[in-house]
């Protein structure tokens, strides 16, 4: 067979064929969809119809128009272009990995497409030599997505990996059975087969089912990733292994169970808490999983209702507006003409414009339901893989191959807008979607305490060790060295075995140097301090009904120690609504509202203020007034320059749908104005006069369509008095430089304006217009004609023309939008930064717009100073970090100066930034500068932000976000947080923490963050202290006991300690303490430093909580050995003190003293304070005489026989309790004293605020300061003007909205009819084909997408 170029494999040699985009186009969503893109366009896959195929002997498949240049040799842009989601060999169906030769498709035998094949072909392709996978050199520059996500280095699925590693069906069936039943390990040798309207084949082939799953655990899977967490904590593995060592005969000193038993209590505990979290995932997942659909049932011939779960790839389903996407699908027939639709795609990408997709027109005449059935065939489609912006398949409809492209592919996680509905056919489903999988399975993630903990613990084991050593050194030094001790040892003795033996006899002595039961108490502390935020009704949201969900409550800790926050925009920080504000005609600015002291005055011969909206309908109606007409063609340009389409609803209210939403905002301001859009046709709009009722009808000429480069948009149109004239709308910067120079009245009143509306944040956009003279016009046509026409440089020469129109204009005003803000944003943003946290906005904005946003949510304020970095290449991307190092380093920069720097970076600099050699240069500046933003960048460079500065620094990273394109960068993060938003709920299942709103951030870290890591920092610190403070008593005593393991106390008390007397105090202090209380912590944001620079939990602070400990105990061993030293007498029968008598003193005593220390370190005192330290002593002084009375009889602690009366009956011991516990704490009460009277930490300071109500109300300086920021926001805006206007770039927005006639009515099934199916060569196909022999002969359309009438401008293909 010859060798055919296999359509899924890379195409790149097509690519000089045609130039799909604009080389000087910069303002792309980044460079890796811009050539997805191109490179789909290039391919146009078609399947030779089977029936041709009989009379061959293998079956091909052909790419029309390229030939077979496919060798290692040649090889263009291959590196950008090939999948870097995909393995090489994924790249073609029938992929041979011994060589790098031209890929082929055996398709001979149909039945055998999509299975695997046979075993033997299995087991030779093992053995066969050389058949290890050959890996390409040729790789994208961001191919390490995977790392981000997993540490992986292969370009294999992530999700499945991780997902599937302890999946015990895939582990039986791959291991036991040999089998590879899931979908996932589907062969990808072969084409994806997917039958049409046959959902009997399509349940045979094994794919997947439409559920979702967020979960950690299984019912498989729990037990062994639980124990596997469990056990990665070095203090559960010593306690493992000091349960096992007590198992062994006549070497424990204690009771063999007391470890093992808490040890099962710590674990049982832990699990309870991950079962509780994950059955609340579970529900969120179910949730979803049970939302409705309506799916095609073949055998009712009409759409049914059945929940997402049971969709199944190859279902016919219908879409509604403002419905999310169920499933990956593609589409085949829409309510709009030719197929069309608009997705909203935020949730993907983040890019709030609405996108355009449309199916083929072969399957767009399939509007009514009945006859959907009548679809017969089948899809031969690319396997699942995680590239959002590339698809390939062929459909084979009734005997025609149709190609599919990425414009008939709409994914998972999308929204339809602006389209009544669409049909469309279920590709994959679930898991194997492409939004799963750019996702990861539910991480693991380790708080920073709890790895100090663990560091820690490795060193108190270093100690327990060194203890043991020393007593067991000891005790073989007293058996030689004490003759007059011989009698204790066995003659005979080795005393090499007694040395080991005593190793572990002391191990297990003092092995409560780790606190077993610390676990338990952060567990439940951890749990209850969760249970708390979401209580925490200033949590709440009530608009939408929306509590704080805490969904890994082992790391509320974290939120106390946050350095960077990593936030998406659109949706997060904005509502990604846009209202009409503001606009200024003639010198004068309107607005609907006045703000207080913002009516109009005269300053300099300028008007600043606001008139209001009234004012301005009341002008228009006054043609005495010679501004009316300026305010007249304002109010024209905004009804009729745009590309918007209106929609009649039900209740006869017109609907806009605009693929950008500042368009749609203009159009409803001039409609709220009295000039409504109300008909579209192709060569013209209607707008309707409110106050006349007169409607106008307004020829469109020619549209100058939106691009980054000329950031304007231009319409040509002839008025109902036969003139013609052009609107323009666009960026200041450009509108400026073609004004008429003469003719000019209101440019400065105007810019005094533009000044207002970008200090108060607002989107702002310059309106010009010019009259046109018809002989100009026509030779301008001639001139556009031209170059709508070449094949050299299009858009170039398009764009050109249009310069030689947009000229000599007159300016009419400006507009000002306002992009709004969720609620209480810029306070909350300026608050963490006053915390100390830097926050780096991750957005596909453009850089004007994104700045534009950083102003008026205030992450970025008027004094500072931004660094650009908005370069084209690799090197200059280089040079500029470089330059700017350079610049920070010689003038070396104050503190101060530093927080005046901001940094913004476009996604493709941020793409050469991120590689290795740059990404410290890139960290380097980020870290120096107070907030940072990032334009234009992917959901792949989200994450490798994150995951840089996660590897590259120490500090604790925060990421936010409201839209599954966050997911990644949520989870690569330490602390994610979902946004429960507008873009779904895929961020907020993903996430640890769940909030309502951008503004309860605020709260969550300043005061819980604050609040979880004080509390547990100090219930750690405390829990190691009295477990020191008692245990080491021991080891004091092996001194005086000639090191034999002799125990003080009986081992059950022992156990006691732990469980009952001590349990208590670190929980409430865990649970209720408060160093300062909520409001004045959101009121001094500065005091979250402490969290941030380690006050309350560090190495420092640890070993001085330790040698406290051991310090505490050594008062206890030595004075109540100076107590009990001459044993005594207790009554007048002569008895003295015994062992154990002493041993209860001495647990009393140590008892007392910690529960004295917690007292010292409790900030609050509370009831529950008063239940836990007082509370606790006068239960063990109750609890004794009841145990030692009672269970010595039940052969239980037989140590306490006769121990109670020679207690509590001695004056000895009631002195002691108070003389030692006085003189032990009287050290730590002296260092409080010292550390709060002359060297005080901030939170002292308001401490003593909180305690005496001290006020510190600063009026005088907050409005100072808000006068010096307005001052500096309007010399800001003189020096650097931005460009902030979102508009659409498609391309094809004038052959869009030429397609409307909006004065026809929708069809009996929603839809409407193309304005253009008057062509006689337009039938209900769209494509009229008039067959000549061998020449297929179709209409040819003009540069604007027209069919043209004439048969002489027809193309023939040959066949």
């Amino acid at each position: 067979m010859s060798d055919i170029p296999n359509p899924f494999e890379d195409q790149s040699e097509t690519l000089f064929d045609l130039n799909l985009d604009n080389p000087d186009d910069d303002d792309t969503y980044d460079t890796e969809k811009r050539k997805d893109l191109k490179k789909s366009s290039n391919q146009n896959i078609e399947f030779i119809n089977e029936k041709t195929a009989k009379s061959v002997k293998q079956q091909t498949i052909s790419t029309p128009g390229t030939d077979n240049r496919y060798s290692e040799d040649y090889t263009i842009e291959n590196d950008i272009n090939v999948d870097p989601f995909l393995d090489d060999v994924e790249l073609s169906w029938n992929a041979n990995p011994d060589d790098g030769n031209d890929f082929d498709i055996n398709i001979e035998n149909s039945g055998r497409i999509g299975k695997r094949p046979s075993i033997w072909a299995r087991a030779w392709y093992k053995i066969k030599p050389g058949s290890k996978k050959k890996q390409s050199t040729n790789r994208f520059e961001m191919q390490n997505y995977n790392a981000v996500v997993a540490d992986a280095n292969d370009d294999d699925d992530v999700y499945l990996k991780s997902r599937d590693r302890f999946n015990m069906k895939i582990i039986f069936n791959k291991y036991i059975l040999g089998k590879y039943g899931t979908s996932s390990a589907t062969d990808t040798s072969e084409p994806r087969l997917i039958y049409l309207n046959d959902k009997r084949n399509n349940a045979t082939l094994g794919y997947g089912d439409n559920h979702i799953s967020t979960t950690k655990y299984n019912f498989a899977t729990f037990l062994p990733k639980f124990l596997f967490q469990e056990f990665t904590k070095y203090a559960n593995l010593f306690f493992l292994f000091t349960s096992a060592i007590q198992q062994v005969p006549h070497v424990s000193p204690t009771n063999r169970y007391t470890t093992i038993c808490t040890l099962l209590i710590v674990l049982i505990v832990s699990a309870m808490k991950e079962i509780v979290e994950d059955i609340k995932r579970s529900r969120s997942d179910s949730e979803l999983n049970n939302s409705k659909a309506r799916v095609y049932s073949e055998m009712n011939g009409d759409f049914v209702e059945k929940r997402w779960i049971d969709i199944r790839v190859g279902d016919m389903i219908k879409v509604n507006s403002e419905e999310p996407i169920p499933a990956d699908i593609i589409i085949i027939s829409s309510s709009e003409p030719e197929g069309l639709c608009y997705i909203e795609t935020a949730n993907l990408d983040g890019e709030t414009n609405l996108k355009i997709k449309q199916s083929r027109v072969e399957t767009s005449k399939y509007i009514d339901s009945r006859n959907l059935n009548s679809m017969n065939g089948r899809i031969l489609s690319e396997h699942p893989n995680s590239s959002l912006y590339t698809y390939q398949g062929t459909m084979e409809l009734n005997g025609r191959s149709i190609p599919l492209s990425p414009e008939q592919m709409i994914l998972r996680g999308a929204t339809l807008r602006n389209t009544p509905w669409i049909f469309g056919i279920v590709i994959f489903t679930g898991h194997e979607t492409k939004l799963m999988r750019n996702a990861t399975a539910t991480p693991i993630k380790r708080t920073a305490v709890e790895r100090v903990i663990n560091l820690q613990i490795l060193a108190l084991f270093g100690v327990l060790i060194l203890l043991s050593l020393i007593s067991s050194i000891g005790n073989v030094i007293m058996m030689s060295a004490s003759s007059h001790l011989s009698y204790l040892y066995i003659k005979g003795t080795n005393k090499v075995g007694l040395f080991f033996k005593d190793i572990l006899t002391f191990w297990i002595l003092f092995s409560n140097l780790v606190p077993i039961s610390m676990f338990v108490t952060v567990e439940l502390i951890k749990y209850y301090q969760a249970f708390m935020i979401s209580s925490d009704l200033d949590l709440y949201d009530e608009t939408t009904d929306t509590p704080t969900v805490v969904r890994t409550s082992s790391l509320v800790e974290e939120l106390g120690q946050i350095e960077y926050i990593f936030s998406d925009k659109t949706g997060t920080l904005t509502r990604n609504i846009m209202e009409f504000k503001s606009c200024s005609i003639a010198g004068h600015c309107y607005i609907d509202v006045i703000p207080e002291d913002k009516e109009a005055t005269m300053e300099d011969g300028i008007e600043v203020g606001y008139r209001k909206f009234d004012d301005l309908k009341e002008r228009i109606l006054n043609t005495d007034d010679p501004e009316s007409q300026y305010i007249e063609m304002v109010l024209t340009l905004l009804a009729t320059c745009h590309t918007v389409i209106p929609e009649l609803q039900s209740d006869s209210s017109i609907k806009y749908q605009a693929a950008s939403p500042d368009e749609g905002a203009l159009v409803q301001g001039g409609a709220d104005l009295g000039y409504k859009f109300i008909i579209r046709k192709p060569n013209s709009v209607t707008v309707e006069l409110k106050t006349t009722g007169q409607t106008l009808e307004y020829e469109l000429l020619n549209i100058c369509e939106f691009n980054s480069t000329r950031k304007r948009m231009s319409a040509i149109f002839r008025f109902p008095d036969g003139s013609i004239k052009l609107f323009c709308k666009g960026a200041d910067t450009v509108i400026l430089e073609r004004l008429d120079p003469e003719n000019n009245y209101y440019v400065e009143s105007t810019m005094r304006h533009l000044e207002d509306y970008a200090a108060e944040g607002l989107r702002t956009l310059c309106l010009a217009m010019r009259d046109i003279p018809e002989e100009e016009y026509n030779n301008w046509n001639k001139i556009y004609n031209e170059a709508a026409t070449t094949l050299d440089n299009r858009s170039q020469k398009l764009d050109d023309a249009a310069e030689l129109i947009e000229n000599n204009l007159f300016l009419l005003g400006a507009t000002a939008i306002e992009d709004k803000l969720q609620d209480g944003v810029p306070e909350t943003i300026h608050t963490l930064q006053d915390a100390g946290i830097k926050i780096w906005v991750l957005t596909g904005d453009r850089q004007e717009t994104a700045i534009n946003i950083g102003m008026s949510c205030r992450l970025l304020s008027e004094d500072m100073n931004l660094l650009i970095i908005n370069e084209e290449t690799k090197e200059d991307t280089r040079n500029n970090l470089l330059e700017k190092m350079r610049a920070i380093n010689e003038h070396q920069l104050s503190q101060y100066e530093l927080d005046t720097l901001a940094m913004v970076i476009d996604g493709k600099s941020l793409g050469f930034a991120l590689e290795s050699d740059l990404e410290d240069y890139l960290l380097a500046v980020g870290k120096l500068c107070k907030a940072v933003i990032c334009c234009r960048v992917s959901p792949l460079q989200k994450a490798l932000v994150v995951k840089m500065v996660k590897r590259k620094t120490s500090s604790l990273l925060l990421a936010i976000g409201d839209g599954a394109n966050d997911v990644s960068m949520i989870q690569a993060a330490h602390v994610g947080v979902g946004i429960s938003g507008q873009e779904g709920m895929q961020a907020a299942r993903s996430a640890d923490f769940a909030i309502g709103q951008f503004k309860y951030l605020k709260k969550l870290l300043l005061v819980h963050g604050s609040w979880s890591y004080q509390r547990i920092s100090v219930a750690i610190l405390y829990s190691f202290y009295k477990n020191i403070a008692l245990y080491m008593t021991q080891f004091w005593y092996v001194f005086a006991n000639a090191f034999s393991g002799q125990s003080i106390m009986e081992s059950w008390t022992l156990t006691f300690y732990n469980v009952f007397f001590t349990a208590l105090p670190p929980f409430v202090i865990g649970v209720f303490d408060q160093f300062v209380s909520s409001r004045l912590l959101e009121r001094y944001p500065q005091l979250y430093k402490l969290g941030q620079k380690s006050k309350f939990f560090s190495v420092t602070i640890f070993w001085g909580w330790i040698i406290n400990g051991f310090y505490h105990s050594a008062v206890t061993y030595v004075g109540s050995t100076l107590f009990y030293r001459y044993g005594d007498v207790l009554n007048m029968h002569g008895e003295t003190t015994d062992h154990w008598t002493w041993g209860v003193a001495v647990y009393t005593n140590s008892l007392l003293i910690v529960l004295g220390k917690a007292a010292l370190v409790t900030n609050q005192w509370t009831k529950f304070t008063l239940f836990a330290i007082p509370g606790s002593f006068v239960f063990w002084m109750v609890f004794f005489p009841i145990y030692a009375s009672i269970f010595p009889h039940a052969n239980i602690s037989m140590e306490y026989a006769g121990v109670l009366s020679h207690t509590y009956g001695s004056a000895v011991f009631w002195l002691m309790l108070l003389v030692l516990p006085v003189f032990a704490l009287f050290r730590d009460f002296i260092w409080k004293y010292y550390r709060r009277m002359y060297v005080p930490e901030s939170y002292h300071v308001v401490q003593e605020m909180q305690k005496y109500n001290i006020s510190d109300y600063r009026p005088h300086l907050q409005q100072f300061q808000t006068a010096i920021r307005k001052v500096r926001q309007v010399q800001r805006m003189k020096k650097q003007r931005g460009f902030a206007f979102s508009q659409s770039e498609s391309g094809d927005q004038e052959r869009l909205v030429r397609m409307y006639d909006t004065t026809k009515r929708r069809g009996q099934f929603g839809e409407l009819g193309d304005a253009t199916s008057s062509n006689p060569f337009n039938d209900s196909n769209g494509i009229r084909n008039i067959d000549e022999g061998s020449i297929s002969i179709r209409p040819k359309t003009d540069a604007r997408g027209f069919k043209t009438d004439d048969l002489q401008s027809f193309e023939s293909f040959d066949l």
